[in-house]
């Protein structure tokens, strides 16, 4: 039964070359997707995807690697005698969130959901792989990176303290995540910084309880935290270039029981981001001066727990604009966004770029229905991504471990 490549069509390219074969397989690619979406895993629990990913793996004739970083696995293809080598990486965890998007693929498991995509980025490598397995148009060697602990967790620090590129060295490597709210299948590139670094920052703000009908007699902590909270906000007007992202966000506090009941302590909970690691360093050392003397004022003081997380995605710029060409030269300037902005969201792919030169892009999930925000209960990967990601790494990975350059 022919197949109905209209499925493909997108507003930025009216007849978007995609190989027969993967076409050809897109439907048990779909499948795949599916099942991984209705079995979602959360960090370092990716079990049966792991299992699913492997298997499917060493059918193609992959050399698969397993238990690097926990659940995490490599599969590994060589083909002629080049020594140049490229990455490609997928996360495969899920979120703690119960899926209320309706679908007959939706979550089985009651508050766990595939809430960012990533079943649907581990099927587009999937579905890269089986292509790139079959037609060997490349010379040099392919490692595809399945990782975990994404959402947080930092599955790939954790990847790269199991060694993973001591033993799977990488020219380069490259990433992509789905995108709501642009046009289906458009890919956006940006050089340097594209990611914000995460920082958490838990303050134990202590003073000295009492009774609410004396407040003379105690040092209030809720007074104190809530001087704080307003000087934290003065950090980022007043401290860092207004040309540099940065963001302080007070996004929880807690602290006392009763009205007539001054605590002994209140605890705030902070969200910290920026674009280089120069701000965020800025940020550490301004919040923890603010914080120390906004509580001195009144005479409390204050327990700082700093914990730096995921730093700044920070795209190699030669490697960016490789694939950003490679891109031009199989959509034309209208299959991309044209100045994509750097996000304010964090990703732990920051941290194999610190080891390793690469580009971590976006593709459209597209608009309307496929707008719908990612860790939204609502959420759906857009299934017309699998061919067209699957096209684009493969055109990367032909590209970069050209038979030209080897001939």
């Amino acid at each position: 039964m022919p197949h109905d490549t209209t499925v493909y069509a997108f507003p930025a390219v009216i007849e978007a070359d995609i190989p027969a074969d993967i076409l050809e397989h897109d439907a048990s690619m779909r499948a795949l997707r599916h099942q991984i979406h209705a079995h979602p895993e959360l960090a370092y629990e990716e079990f049966q995807t792991s299992d699913l990913v492997a298997d499917r793996l060493a059918q193609w004739g992959y050399t698969v690697s397993r238990g690097i970083g926990g659940t995490g696995l490599v599969g590994t293809l060589k083909v002629g005698d080049s020594p140049r080598t490229v990455g490609l990486r997928a996360d495969m965890d899920a979120l703690p969130i119960q899926e209320a998007t309706g679908k007959p693929y939706a979550s089985q498991l009651a508050g766990k959901m595939h809430a960012c995509g990533h079943d649907g980025h581990t099927a587009t490598l999937l579905a890269a792989a089986r292509h790139l397995a079959k037609t060997r148009n490349f010379d040099g060697t392919l490692h595809l990176i399945f990782q975990p602990a994404e959402e947080g967790l930092a599955g790939a620090k954790k990847m790269i303290e199991d060694g993973l590129f001591e033993r799977f060295p990488c020219d380069a490597i490259f990433a992509y995540h789905n995108m709501p709210g642009f046009p289906t299948g458009k890919i956006g590139f940006r050089a340097g910084p594209a990611m914000a670094s995460s920082d958490t920052v838990l303050i134990r703000v202590h003073g000295r309880g009492g009774h609410g009908s004396m407040p003379n007699d105690s040092v209030d902590p809720v007074l104190a935290a809530s001087h704080i909270v307003l000087a934290l906000q003065s950090i980022v007007s007043r401290n860092v270039d207004p040309r540099r992202m940065a963001v302080v966000t007070v996004g929880a506090i807690h602290g006392g029981d009763a009205p007539n009941v001054i605590p002994d302590s209140v605890e705030l909970r902070l969200s910290v981001r920026a674009h280089t690691p120069q701000v965020r360093e800025q940020l550490r050392d301004r919040i923890v001066e603010v914080v120390n003397a906004q509580a001195a004022v009144f005479g409390a003081h204050a327990d700082i727990d700093y914990r730096w997380r995921y730093p700044a995605l920070i795209n190699d710029v030669a490697m960016t604009e490789f694939a950003r060409q490679v891109a031009l030269d199989w959509l034309g300037p209208q299959g991309l966004m044209e100045d994509f902005e750097p996000l304010t969201g964090s990703e732990d792919f920051s941290f194999m770029l610190e080891q390793c030169a690469g580009s971590y892009l976006i593709i459209g999930n597209g608009e309307g229905e496929g707008g719908c925000m990612v860790h939204n209960p609502h959420y759906d990967f857009n299934d017309a991504l699998l061919p067209i990601g699957a096209t684009y790494w493969t055109r990367l990975v032909e590209r970069f471990l050209s038979l030209e350059q080897t001939a």
